[in-house]
């Protein structure tokens, strides 16, 4: 296994910018019931009773259809929405000061993009979807006023912040204390498990991100990540057809991943 020390320094990868004009529209409202959705468990009503659901679902969230390479939302753009994958992928980027792109984050059905605008009351990045994609849209100002009075709403929130921290923090651990190999590892290890939490398959999967996409996040070289691949297709770890990937020694990735540990 490769020990090699942690590359510096980190260069983000040259991206073209999403023009503004491939922002998605709203479209017409469409009642969604937190009560009824199969992603209930994995969502912003994970944990809440059935009456505190019910408050949700008189908030009447809209739903909106973004096609593959359409913006959700643009870094600087005003903050008044949180929105909650329902099918589909995202990337979040920003764009550095000499106008490169970084990418900040993947995310995937049940989870929720747009909480970087709250403390500000803009958006801190830009989401755009990697596929057709489907979200949707909660007024945040309507949140709030029903977790005044739902107990159950108001730590549904809060867990809700504390997730996004911590994943800032698990970003910073990988960027800052890992090898590539470890960094890879570690990338497609949160991706099987996350999708194992939703039904799918956790060692067989196809990769909706770009290996440039993937060196963004993880501020590694596109070589890099390419030749980390056939690294782990030489160790026998996954065998890989382009965007297809398939785990063949779970445990023997894990390793890869927790080297740093020893």
């Amino acid at each position: 296994m490769n020990t090699a020390t942690l590359e510096a320094p980190v260069r983000p990868v040259q991206f073209t910018p999403t023009p503004r004009a491939r922002t998605s529209t709203a479209v017409p409202p469409l009642k969604t019931q937190c009560t009824s959705c199969h992603l209930r468990d994995l969502c912003l009503p994970c944990g809440m009773t059935g009456d505190e659901m019910g408050d949700l679902d008189s908030l009447n969230f809209g739903r909106r259809k973004v096609e593959a390479g359409q913006n959700l939302y643009l870094e600087g753009d005003g903050f008044s929405t949180i929105h909650a994958v329902r099918s589909g992928t995202f990337k979040t980027s920003l764009m550095l000061a000499d106008g490169r792109e970084q990418v900040a984050g993947f995310y995937m059905a049940g989870e929720l993009m747009g909480l970087d605008g709250i403390a500000s009351g803009r958006h801190a990045s830009s989401a755009i979807a990697l596929e057709d994609a489907e979200v949707c849209a909660i007024p945040y100002a309507h949140l709030t006023q029903v977790a005044i009075r739902s107990a159950g709403l108001q730590q549904a929130v809060t867990r809700l912040m504390s997730r996004e921290i911590v994943r800032e923090h698990s970003l910073m651990m990988l960027l800052g204390s890992m090898n590539a190999e470890e960094r890879l590892a570690a990338f497609l290890l949160n991706l099987s498990q996350r999708l194992k939490a939703r039904g799918y398959s956790a060692s067989e999967f196809h990769l909706r991100m770009s290996r440039a996409e993937i060196g963004s996040y993880l501020g590694l070289k596109l070589e890099t990540v390419s030749r980390t691949f056939s690294a782990f297709q030489q160790q026998r770890l996954l065998e890989v057809d382009k965007k297809h990937v398939r785990i063949t020694d779970l445990d023997g990735l894990t390793r890869a991943f927790e080297m740093r540990v020893h």
